[in-house]
């Protein structure tokens, strides 16, 4: 359990203003999928986003799975619930890279999507696309792009409209949404959806993946509402880098979730933050640290960090790094060497103390079903 530290909190997981509905696009094209399979991203419609000033919702929103709660065999009232809703709201395009997908509700959301004229555009890790949901999405006429390489396609992400933005450790399967730890985010930005679906092309449309790429994040810093957003793509981007620096500034205390963390740098630099009096406590997975050759939890135990191994049956898959009570780094990327330099992955950076909070809470929630 966390060391609590005197803070101003504000317990609200919704921030921001609402994003609102997109207008005036007219008629729904029927988007038609070219004999070599890839549709670029250049035929959507060249339209910028109406919104309604008298919508008043949220800019950030985020959502934990609920494993030690859920309902066997129903699969109801996870995360995926709330993509859901957004893909059926959604009204021109729905771009997606994913490490893997089982979900029925998600599959369902695809299918309307596609058959109500949106254009849907899907890139998988390769070793998952015979599985059944991916087949049956490609039989309906959804094209849907492998990596066809070593490394892993290991991205979780979601653009819906150009303007929005659903990211996080989830990958969109039934395991990771009930019986996984791992988080949701929602970030409604068309800058931030500029940065995406930037990489997202960079693989459908270019069919470039892993090394074979260069830096070309268009807003690398972006405000979402009055919340300052980074956004990092491996292995393009350096990440190690960028998190060794964000945790080196640590001035209090450093939370962690971490499903494999192997990265040798960035444990260093918690090591150092740690000698230097800053607090440290980290939950990680426990058959990643039994079976990782290189983990960082001996060297942190070593030193007398508080560390926990998770004890779910199922994985804890969250990839998440909280500093000082109002930054928080999530996405799909571990804390590893195949993170860094070989797999295709994403991390947010965000500076907010009340989504710090959430992921604070979400920390002391399964800190607290954690042993050493």
């Amino acid at each position: 359990m966390r060391r609590i530290v005197p803070i101003l909190v504000l317990s609200i997981i919704l921030i921001g203003c609402e994003p609102s509905s997109i207008s005036n696009f007219g008629s729904t094209p029927t988007w038609k999928t070219p004999a070599h399979g890839v549709i670029d991203g250049s035929i959507l419609p060249s339209v910028t986003p109406v919104f309604s000033q008298a919508d008043t919702a949220k800019d950030i929103e985020v959502y934990f799975s609920d494993p030690l709660h859920r309902i066997e065999g129903e699969y109801r009232g996870g995360p995926d619930e709330y993509l859901v809703q957004a893909i059926n709201a959604a009204k021109v395009s729905v771009d997606i890279a994913i490490y893997n997908i089982d979900l029925w509700s998600i599959r369902d959301a695809l299918l309307d999507a596609f058959h109500r004229g949106l254009q849907v555009r899907i890139v998988m890790e390769s070793d998952n696309l015979t599985d059944d949901v991916p087949q049956e999405l490609k039989t309906a006429g959804i094209y849907i792009l492998g990596d066809r390489r070593e490394g892993l396609m290991h991205n979780k992400f979601v653009i819906l409209d150009r303007q929005d933005v659903w990211t996080g450790s989830m990958n969109l399967t039934i395991g990771s949404a009930y019986y996984d730890n791992n988080n949701l985010i929602h970030l409604h930005s068309v800058e931030l959806a500029e940065d995406y679906l930037t990489e997202f092309d960079e693989m459908f449309v270019r069919d470039m993946f892993g090394t074979d790429v260069v830096p070309e994040t268009p807003h690398p810093q972006v405000m979402v509402g009055d919340i300052l957003v980074e956004v990092y793509f491996s292995p393009d981007d350096g990440v190690a880098e960028h998190i060794v620096d964000l945790v080196s500034h640590a001035q209090e205390s450093i939370y962690f979730m971490v499903y494999s963390f192997t990265s040798n740098d960035i444990g260093a630099a918690i090591i150092e933050r740690d000698q230097a009096g800053i607090y440290v406590e980290g939950v990680m997975e426990a058959e990643q640290i039994k079976s990782n050759t290189g983990t960082e939890y001996d060297p942190f135990i070593q030193v007398g960090i508080n560390v926990y191994k998770d004890v779910n049956s199922g994985l804890m898959h969250h990839k998440v790094i909280i500093i000082d009570h109002n930054i928080v780094i999530t996405g799909s990327y571990n804390l590893s060497k195949n993170a860094e330099t070989n797999n295709d992955e994403n991390i947010v950076v965000i500076h907010s103390l009340e989504i710090a909070e959430k992921y604070l809470q979400e920390f002391d929630r399964v800190s607290a079903q954690a042993g050493q």
